[in-house]
């Protein structure tokens, strides 16, 4: 037998025997879990059936109570007195209204109860416990909670997937007008996922839920329109669409106020903290701690930064935060001076809001000609936050921040000169700061851009290029990614259907053009390895923890097993 077929045999055995004990263990661990959430997953489904039940019932129940109310009205006695005899029937009308009343805010306490587990713990045990309360909550009629029940059907969250269970919930609420179930209904539908594959009805549910109030369905029939999709194509049809749900998103950030994280960037670190990895190790962390400590600046404003707000793994911590920027700003760090102003302007736990700390630190950084510092001296001026509104004080404090580079003061800059904030309007002025700000990925830059391509304010007018700049307003805050999500949502349920999702992600977003064609040619892999030996070892071996099974050195270990095996077939070869 040649050495190398029977090199290829024994890591065969050594992969299979490694799945073995990789699955023992899950199955042990899986058993445990199971004895604890068993019991609620199936309270859970008991719960949803009788929902569907309950619900039934209640219609057949309030139509009857409708027509018997009804033909009691119909027999209104005219004689004198008859208030006097109404009062008792009034008086059993309001007691229903006001025990309605108390169920539906008892249905409502066991959602946001629900909620809250959700947001507080990741765990199997209290998961089945915020679900219980959210069937709860929708036996009550909450349909907040029904919302959560449908898309736990559909998704298989909690191990309670079931497609057609799910559609009929959908279409219960969608009936009572719930948008969030019209879009869901308009989404199965387009890709015949449980129902007839049928593209009129989709438009028509994706219509009704833009009616309501759905920003998905608003950016789908945005696309639809503009692509000619089932749909007589029509740019300003579609410049309706998104511009709804740009006009929603940019409200929101222009209440915010905020002053985004800027990067600080460790270049001459291997494992710096402005990298791409999105989990930071914990013996990373810990380095890190310890020459923060050690009083290195670089690493306590980038610490800083992320505890504010909770990025790579790391929890959103203000109090860590403010620690971090103190001891950074206290060995004259500006940038670190500016987050602290940052955090008194906006103010949280450990910082509460104070303009006139935030205007001091601000003022700090400014002097040392930090942009930020600049940026947030003129914030404070331009809305009069603990001084007097002074519109030429910002002008000045934006344009030295504009020139350092800082996109937000040019977008300040260019909505002073659009609206005729203290200057006088000049659209050609309000465009060129626009413009700079939206070359660095500013969104409300971005945003007004195409209000001007839109209306023709300052420039030509032109439908497709405000329609192109509000696509990309909104894939700046992450919106037009809902089909790339749903295809990792049920990859590892259904191959086939994240095919078909990945592929309308890249449609309907070219900047996901280059992930689908990884997340395809993954799942392609996968499917082909499938129903052979090496599957489970090939997609396991990276994700198992090993560190588990034969301690922390188990690549070593399996290096000098695969050495060894090499000598004892060379050994063989040469007798």
């Amino acid at each position: 037998m040649k050495p190398l077929t029977l090199l290829i045999q024994i890591l065969i055995i050594i992969g299979v025997t490694i799945k073995n004990m990789e699955a023992e263990r899950y199955n042990k661990r899986q058993k445990e879990r199971n004895i604890t959430t068993q019991v609620s997953v199936n309270k859970v489904k008991r719960l949803l059936t009788q929902i569907l039940e309950q619900r039934k019932l209640n219609k057949l129940t309030n139509k009857r109570e409708y027509l018997l109310e009804k033909k009691k009205g119909q027999h209104k006695l005219k004689i004198k007195g008859i208030q006097n005899k109404d009062v008792p029937r009034r008086n059993k009308i309001h007691l229903k209204k006001q025990a309605k009343k108390n169920f539906t805010d008892q249905g409502d306490e066991l959602f946001n109860m629900g909620i809250k587990i959700l947001q507080e713990s990741k765990g199997q045990k209290h998961k089945a416990e915020a679900y219980m309360l959210f069937a709860k909550a929708a036996d009550m009629g909450n349909l907040k909670a029904m919302e959560k029940m449908a898309d736990a059907l559909l998704f298989g969250n909690f191990g309670m997937q079931n497609i057609t269970a799910a559609i009929q919930l959908y279409e219960s609420l969608a009936k009572e007008g719930s948008y969030k179930a019209q879009n869901a209904l308009g989404f199965l539908s387009s890709y015949g996922i449980g129902m007839e594959y049928d593209q009129a009805k989709a438009l028509i549910y994706y219509t009704f839920g833009s009616a309501g109030g759905s920003m998905m369905s608003q950016m789908i029939l945005g696309y639809r329109y503009l692509s000619g999709i089932n749909v007589l194509q029509n740019c300003e049809v579609a410049l309706n669409h998104y511009k709804k749900v740009a006009d929603y998103i940019a409200d929101k950030l222009e209440k915010s106020e905020g002053i985004p994280v800027e990067k600080v960037r460790l270049t001459e670190r291997p494992e710096n903290l402005s990298s791409n990895s999105e989990i930071l190790d914990w013996d990373i962390y810990q380095y890190y701690k310890f020459l923060a400590e050690r009083g290195d600046v670089q690493i306590q404003v980038s610490l800083g930064q992320l505890h504010l707000i909770g990025r790579k793994g790391l929890d959103q911590d203000y109090y860590k935060a403010l620690y971090y920027f103190l001891k950074a700003a206290k060995a004259g760090s500006a940038n670190a001076m500016a987050f602290i102003g940052k955090m008194y302007l906006e103010g949280n736990a450990a910082a509460p809001q104070n303009n006139a700390t935030a205007f001091k630190y601000f003022s700090m950084a400014a002097d040392k000609g930090n942009a930020i510092g600049l940026y947030g001296l003129g914030l404070l001026h331009f809305h009069g936050k603990g001084i007097p509104v002074n519109y030429a004080e910002a002008l000045k404090y934006f344009q030295k921040a504009a020139e350092k580079g800082w996109p937000n003061a040019q977008f300040q800059l260019g909505f002073m000169y659009y609206s005729g904030s203290g200057v006088w309007k000049d659209y050609k002025l309000a465009f060129k700061y626009f413009y700079l700000a939206s070359q660095s990925g500013q969104p409300l830059a971005i945003y007004y851009l195409a209000e001007m391509y839109a209306t023709g304010t300052g420039v030509l007018r032109s439908c497709r290029t405000a329609v192109e700049k509000r696509q990309t307003f909104l894939r700046k805050r992450r919106c037009i990614q809902w089909h790339f999500s749903y295809g990792i949502e049920l990859l590892f349920k259904d191959i086939h259907l994240a095919r078909r999702l990945y592929d309308m992600a890249a449609q309907t977003s070219p900047d996901a053009h280059i992930p689908v064609f990884f997340a395809l040619m993954k799942l392609e892999t996968m499917h082909l390895l499938r129903d052979i030996l090496f599957f489970n070892f090939t997609m396991r071996w990276k994700w198992m923890k090993l560190d588990n099974t034969v301690g922390p050195y188990w690549d070593l270990f399996v290096i000098g097993l695969l050495v060894a095996t090499l000598i004892l077939l060379l050994r063989n070869h040469y007798r």
